[in-house]
């Protein structure tokens, strides 16, 4: 499958089949660089890494890709850079298409990552906007496959924030056939667009898709167990709002004894310790580290597919 030159905003920028595509490259490449079967399919190009967020996984995770891929890539913090400093968007966008081979870009709105797409002429990738984080949820598939050997027809509960972690596996699940069932507060729903979208192609796939304020009703009878931070980079003000809101929200032993009794505990991770209890986080149903890992492999099929031949 030709996916060369694309850019990825969204998992809705990719059908299912080409969802299906990077799954597959993902666990090729990840079988081939486990065997040292390393070949340089990248060898030469350059990724220009803009970094408005920190990180560690996505950071990590794309520099080490590129250099097992046979390219190189630059870290581009707004420090480094005049984007935000007398730079538009756009003419950064431009500038750096002209020097580099790809543009990946963790960036506080979606509509930058968007504007950045828009004026470049290679492709952009979005690593995290407030809207979105395709790449985790393609290492969030790619983990629940994994481990339960299939993904369609399974049950995924997210208990927490509708937030963009949220958003992007409402669409991955919908998608790939995968029934969603979220549990926020009232007042922290994900979007009614997205949940929208998410449930057209629901139909497409015959998944089932569910917004609900009781995480009792969420977790029952799940097969994966999905968390994320209740306060992201930008919201330290709000957090002691936050968490009081949330507070009937953590997952607790107690409350994942209503999920199937092998369900999976995930969470993308910086664990905050107040979204989940300890028991949970270190019991043998957790695969946070394995999903942690999914991280290099997700991104290296990325990188090949939208850079490489």
């Amino acid at each position: 499958m030709d996916l060369k030159g694309r850019s990825l905003l969204s998992l809705e920028d990719f059908t299912a089949d080409e969802i299906r595509f990077l799954l597959d490259e993902s666990k090729r490449l990840k079988a081939d660089f486990k065997a040292y079967k390393r070949t340089k399919p990248l060898s030469g190009l350059t990724l220009g890494m803009i970094f408005q967020k920190r990180s560690t996984r996505t950071r990590v995770s794309t520099e080490v890709a590129m250099y097992n891929l046979g390219g190189h890539a630059i870290f581009l913090s707004s420090a480094d850079i005049q984007l935000g400093a007398g730079e538009s968007i756009k003419d950064t966008s431009r500038v750096l298409a002209r020097m580099v081979n790809g543009i990946l870009a963790r960036v506080y709105a979606h509509e930058d990552v968007a504007e950045l797409a828009k004026h470049s002429t290679v492709p952009v990738i979005n690593a995290l906007s407030d809207k979105y984080h395709p790449l985790q949820i393609l290492a969030d598939l790619l983990t629940i496959e994994e481990h339960k050997g299939k993904l369609a027809g399974l049950k995924l509960a997210w208990v927490g924030d509708g937030n963009n972690v949220c958003n992007s596996l409402l669409i991955g699940c919908a998608k790939m056939g995968l029934n969603m069932s979220v549990a926020t507060p009232k007042g922290y729903e994900p979007p009614s667009d997205i949940v929208g979208n998410a449930e057209h192609y629901a139909e497409e796939t015959g998944a089932e898709i569910t917004i609900t304020n009781d995480a009792i009703a969420a977790v029952t009878n799940a097969d994966v167990v999905v968390t994320d931070t209740f306060i992201s980079m930008g919201e330290e003000k709000e957090a002691a709002a936050k968490l009081k809101a949330f507070e009937n929200y953590v997952i607790t032993e107690e409350l994942c004894a209503n999920a199937k009794s092998d369900y999976l505990f995930m969470h993308c991770l910086p664990y905050k310790h107040k979204e989940a209890t300890e028991e949970v986080f270190e019991s043998g149903n957790s695969v946070v580290f394995d999903e942690a890992e999914n991280r290099l492999h997700t991104v290296m099929a990325v990188l090949n597919a939208l850079m490489g031949s």
